[in-house]
């Protein structure tokens, strides 16, 4: 009985195994945030970011045919409460659409902190090609998430920083097809402690 019972262990062991293995072989393009950075400033609090992602094929294909690509990046600025939860003090974010123009053979990117296409402030640059586009999607530097009044000097806080890929913004064809399609699940998430005034 012993033995039939550490064989059915082993099985089940194996097989939980073999799914995580399958799973990490078949989402190759796994995001993964490599350098977050947060800064006081006179400014208020600056974070700067490098995100490591590679296109899958399918949303290579959806943008080499003029389908444009929306990324969000989101920072929330928490102040820590001993006695309940922490306390939200500010939130940012900045809404990236990437695109390819066929006809010119050139990458533009127009950055916003309001969802691309509302009415805002929209910044618009071009790339001769897709891997300097692509950098610039992953990059964030000096990003301003909130305002120096904002932060106690003597209080304690830290950010919730997230990177994803908004198929919210695609064409409702492409929403279809990408649910719970691993391809177009890029998206990481990293909490990180702001350092106190006293300690810099």
């Amino acid at each position: 009985m012993r033995n039939a019972l550490e064989h059915a262990f082993r099985a089940v062991v194996a097989c939980w195994a073999l799914v995580f293995c399958e799973a990490a072989l078949a989402d190759p393009q796994a995001a993964e945030i490599a350098q977050l950075r947060l800064e006081r400033s006179d400014e208020g609090v600056l974070l700067s970011a490098t995100v490591k992602f590679d296109l899958p094929g399918v949303i290579d294909d959806a943008l080499a045919k003029g389908i444009p690509m929306f990324f969000v990046a989101e920072a929330v600025l928490f102040r820590d409460r001993w006695y309940w939860y922490d306390r939200q003090v500010a939130a940012a974010a900045r809404h990236m659409r990437l695109s390819y123009q066929p006809l010119t053979r050139r990458w533009r990117l127009v950055v916003s902190p309001t969802p691309i296409g509302n009415s805002g402030l929209a910044l618009g640059q071009t790339f001769d090609t897709r891997e300097e586009a692509l950098a610039a999607v992953q990059r964030t530097s000096h990003w301003k998430i909130a305002d120096a009044a904002d932060v106690d000097p003597d209080g304690r806080y830290n950010v919730d920083f997230r990177f994803r890929l908004d198929v919210s913004q695609l064409p409702r064809p492409f929403q279809i097809g990408a649910v719970g399609h691993a391809d177009w699940n890029i998206s990481v998430m990293r909490n990180q402690r702001l350092v106190a005034e006293s300690a810099r």
